[in-house]
């Protein structure tokens, strides 16, 4: 009868700790490799008939650049050095008593928080991810503090546990429930084993050997730098029965083995990368292997967890759960790699402490922190909603400048749709504000000062910490507001004189072509941070106003104000062929066109230029069936509200700056000095002339007889 065993191999100071393939550049590297791996091949086939459980980690595949490794072909002298060093620090821990092992760990872990500030910080964030709506600020610093004592001793405890005898080991250590696992074993059920880097981890690859000595043990191990402590590694395992297979043989034995009746366990914990299904874990979207249900899927194995619990000094308990997914194999991968993360964060719930929150479990990707272009993407399990999920915090610098505000809507909705737990904070200058309240995805705002940088940056601190700060504008101080609020992840392009203030850069296409509306430059930014902008909105609306607008001014300059006389003679053509009220909108600098307008049409007209609030222009033009218009901000402003317009440019280009949407018009006369984009016209605004009233009445009129009869001739 074909038997199983089970091991689970963790090693902090070969697997666990080492993140990417070991590269040889040598040719005599390469062949000694060669030769290991078939020797490993001919130990693999000498028995047929005994099934092998295997630890796989779920290694953190990424598709951004892995840290660097160091080259393990080191001079033999300097390697033998270091094994030397390695079995001093070997012997003398052995020849420590083992609760005074633990007392000195404490020690060494108290004093690793003193002088680690960069892994004392990232335990806190990782921490207060978890406990933030549980634990007070105090809980929280405490709990940092004992998982680094917790951490130290554990350590120093699992090197002198590794030269121990089983034996001896079970007088410090108690075993629950192995019998759920014996049960599917004697079942001929293969079992995928789910485990956490929690407490001694290292204490299944002492201890199932024990358990299942009569039978072969295996586990999947990446070769370490130095030779000599890569054999004595080697030599040690094999002391208690298992067996080591090079990891980059693939994981196709681990596969037979399961079908074999056989078992894998599978490190579980770790942040993914790239290739991982980001479901929640304590609430917040985490990167997550889905390789424990993909092999349970595959092999129709079991899948069964396991912890291991600091019970005291010196002192632990294994636990093994039931049989947690459905016996008939109904569950999809992403349920049951959802159902693993939920499993393990009740365990690290018993004991905190014991976790090792000392690994980025919740990394922001770089560059895509947006989860849309992810093959795996985000799956939020059943009766869960993403306003139940602990937000992703993103702050979007908005542009200083009306339009461009308006043109950067689809970006921000963009943003907004690519991560289910995005929570979207707009900071914008105060005066243009208010035109976010009109875009839903936008979560909350934020008004900054113009002119004090100091204050802007106290308000962002004020609000809870965002995980990613988005500029829009390119300016040095929308950069260091976000530097000086401490953001850890700024994205923008490298703008003026402020690449050094940001982390991440988006690219501007190097290829020449043709000029590129401004929207596409703030959908690139969206685009770059992982968001599909593929259906981005172009807002449409079917809104039938009674009142048509009129914007005869340009705040940029004279250049782009068509003249006012032309405006009234169009006004009173279009108003010929039905009643129509014109409401006349601009800045008070616009007064002096206003009242010419207004006095050529009479009581058609009712001049609000100079007089509106953003909030009130923005109601007002609600009620107007279509605008005409100079290529202004209002124009931007009525087509984010999804009225039609009619623009008439001269100095500048509609290619660059016209308005968002369909149903527009826009009249220029491409003249061969056009576009100047001068504030003023040095010559004869032979571009603005050009346009006559009869293009401009033609022009909104047929906008009107599209909308309504009322303008039927």
């Amino acid at each position: 009868m074909t038997t199983a065993s089970l091991f689970i191999s963790a090693n902090w100071r070969s697997s666990s700790w080492e993140f990417a393939p070991t590269i040889r550049n040598r040719p005599c590297a390469n062949l000694r490799e060669i030769i290991r791996a078939k020797s490993a091949s001919a130990e693999w086939e000498e028995d047929g008939n005994t099934a092998h459980i295997i630890l796989v980690e779920a290694d953190r595949r990424q598709i951004y650049a892995a840290a660097p490794r160091c080259d393990t072909a080191c001079p033999a002298m300097l390697d033998f050095v270091v094994y030397l060093l390695y079995r001093t620090g070997l012997a003398i821990i052995a020849a420590i008593p083992m609760r005074l092992l633990f007392a000195v760990g404490q020690f060494l872990g108290f004093c690793a928080w003193l002088v680690s500030g960069k892994y004392r910080r990232l335990a806190k964030r990782n921490v207060a991810i978890a406990f933030a709506n549980e634990k007070t600020p105090g809980e929280i610093r405490r709990l940092v503090r004992r998982h680094f004592q917790r951490l130290g001793a554990n350590l120093l405890c699992s090197v002198k546990l590794a030269a121990m005898p089983p034996e001896k080991i079970l007088r410090r250590v108690k075993v629950d429930n192995i019998d759920a696992m014996d049960r599917e074993f004697r079942a001929g059920v293969p079992v995928v084993l789910v485990l956490s880097h929690l407490g001694i981890w290292e204490l299944f690859a002492q201890l199932m050997p024990k358990f299942v000595g009569y039978v072969r043990n295996a586990s999947v191990y990446q070769k370490l730098g130095n030779r000599f402590i890569d054999a004595h590694v080697r030599r040690t395992r094999g002391q208690t029965g298992l067996e080591l297979f090079d990891r980059q043989q693939g994981f196709q034995p681990v596969i037979d083995l399961l079908r074999s009746g056989g078992g894998v366990g599978v490190l579980s914990d770790q942040h993914a990368g790239d290739h991982g299904l980001w479901t929640p874990f304590f609430g917040r979207l985490a990167s997550t292997s889905p390789l424990p249900a993909l092999l349970a899927k595959r092999t129709r194995a079991a899948l069964i967890a396991a912890g291991v619990y600091t019970i005291g000094p010196a002192r632990w308990r294994l636990v093994f759960t039931e049989r947690f997914d459905p016996p008939k194999a109904e569950g999809s991968v992403v349920e049951l790699t959802a159902e693993i993360n939920q499993i393990i964060e009740r365990q690290i719930r018993v004991a905190p402490e014991d976790w090792f929150w000392v690994h980025n479990r919740w990394k922001t990707p770089q560059p895509n922190f947006l989860l849309a272009q992810y093959k795996r993407g985000a799956y939020v399990p059943p009766g869960v909603s993403p306003q139940d999920l602990k937000p992703f915090r993103i702050l979007i610098r908005s542009s200083n400048w009306l339009g461009d505000s308006v043109m950067s809507v689809p970006a921000v909705r963009a943003i907004k749709a690519g991560r289910p737990d995005a929570r979207v904070t707009i900071a914008a200058p105060e005066n243009i504000a208010p035109i976010w309240k009109l875009v839903p995805e936008v979560d909350a705002i934020i008004p900054l000062s113009r002119s004090r940088l100091l204050s802007a940056v106290q308000l962002l601190r004020c609000e809870p910490s965002f995980d990613v700060a988005i500029l829009f504008p390119n300016s040095l101080r929308a950069a260091l507001e976000s530097w000086l609020t401490a953001i850890p992840r700024r994205v923008g392009y490298h703008g003026h004189w402020r690449r050094w203030l940001l982390n991440q850069i988006v690219p501007v296409p190097r290829k020449p072509g043709p000029p590129e509306h401004h929207s596409v430059r703030f959908l690139r930014i969206a685009r770059e941070c992982g968001a599909d902008t593929s259906d981005s909105d172009r807002m449409a609306s079917d809104r039938q106003p009674t009142k048509i607008g009129l914007c005869p001014g340009a705040e940029y300059g004279p250049a782009k104000r068509w003249l006012p006389e032309r405006f009234a003679e169009a006004a009173e053509r279009i108003g010929a062929q039905s009643p129509v009220q014109w409401m006349l909108f601009g800045t008070a600098r616009d007064a002096s066109a206003g009242e010419q307008i207004a006095a050529a049409l009479g009581n058609q007209s009712v001049n609000r230029i100079g007089q509106t609030t953003l909030d009130q222009l923005i109601e007002e033009l609600h009620e107007c069936r279509l605008l005409l218009t100079n290529d202004t901000g209002t124009m931007h402003l009525a087509a984010l509200l999804g009225i039609r317009v009619v623009a008439i440019f001269g100095s500048t280009e509609p290619r660059l700056t016209g308005p968002l949407g369909n149903g527009h018009i826009i009249l220029r006369h491409h003249v061969e000095c056009s576009p100047c984009f001068l504030r003023e016209c040095p010559i004869d605004f032979r571009c603005m002339k050009a346009v006559s009233v009869e293009e401009v009445t033609n022009a909104v009129l047929s906008i009107l007889r599209n909308q309504s009869s009322e303008f039927q001739i």
